[in-house]
């Protein structure tokens, strides 16, 4: 299969070819995807993965790449981002958000019609489709505490609605992580709130994010998932390496549990401090840590 044929074969999908992942992902690292497609719904989901299957192409959806990172190799035959699928419809206290649609700006279409819930996810970067993914949280709060259902398009091309009951939602987790499938929509089910109350939260989150995150520099977010008895941020302090360096890549001085790209990093120079924070980690105190951020792509 060449490119000219993939390209051809899909003339209303944008499809980009050779094109380096470093544009999209939150650190600004990653080699090129063979095929980068951007699809605009669910029946061009569907079509591409059963293009997939029939030419033996393996395929890979990223979301919106903010938890991720793509190691410097890039990523073999397609790509499939859902950037352009991210329609919202508010109905009363139900939200439905594309799973492209980003997170924080579901957030605020929760407040602007003062729904409440979701405030705990404002300054979550991740897109929704990879937010229930992972099962992102923050403040006290996940995804799992307002989900209700899901539509996933499986690995041989079937569409399937998932509800909470099938998700098995833990810290970090869901059963999603198990199937190759693709999150296309998201249903939300809120509570009718009061405005003031509901931005007073949002600002207050906002603040506590601002002052002690990283946000001026590229990261994939918090890397480690929070080991049981521990801080992660507390341990790398305590081991010395906040403000650590290999290559272009930081122990971010701001707070310890990010890694920064400071200086053109690559996605090996954030890897191998990965596991150089884990050797340390394990060597001073026995803790595995594990991340959260994903790690994908060809060496």
């Amino acid at each position: 299969m060449t490119k000219k044929n993939i390209v051809q074969q899909f003339p209303n999908i944008t499809i980009l070819t050779d094109e380096p992942l470093s544009h999209y992902t939150y650190t600004k690292t990653g080699g090129p995807a063979d095929f980068l497609a951007f699809p605009t719904s669910k029946e061009e989901v569907q079509s591409l993965i059963n293009f997939c299957q029939e030419n033996n192409l393996e395929w890979i959806c990223l979301g919106n790449a903010s938890n991720l990172i793509v190691r410097d190799g890039g990523i073999k035959d397609v790509v499939i981002m859902l950037t352009k699928m991210n329609q919202v419809t508010v109905q009363e206290t139900t939200i439905i958000a594309e799973s492209g649609a980003k997170l924080i700006d579901v957030t605020y279409d929760a407040l602007k019609h003062d729904l409440t819930g979701l405030e705990f996810a404002c300054g979550i970067p991740g897109s929704i489709g990879g937010a229930t993914y992972m099962n992102a949280g923050a403040y006290g709060g996940e995804l799992a505490d307002v989900f209700y259902s899901a539509d996933v398009i499986l690995a041989d091309g079937t569409i399937k609605t998932f509800y909470k009951k099938d998700m098995a939602f833990s810290y970090r987790h869901s059963v999603i992580q198990e199937l190759k499938g693709i999150v296309l929509s998201v249903t939300f089910h809120l509570e009718q709130g009061e405005h003031l109350l509901i931005k007073e939260k949002m600002d207050e989150l906002t603040y506590l994010r601002e002052s002690k995150q990283p946000l001026e520099y590229p990261s994939c977010g918090s890397v480690f998932k929070r080991p049981h008895g521990h801080f992660t941020g507390k341990l790398i302090q305590d081991a010395g390496l906040q403000g650590h360096i290999i290559g272009g890549a930081q122990v971010s001085t701001k707070h310890a549990g990010f890694i920064v790209n400071i200086n053109e990093a690559t996605a090996t120079d954030y890897v191998t401090l990965i596991q150089h924070i884990q050797q340390v980690i394990l060597e001073q105190f026995d803790v595995v840590l594990e991340p959260e951020v994903r790690i994908i792509g060809r060496k």
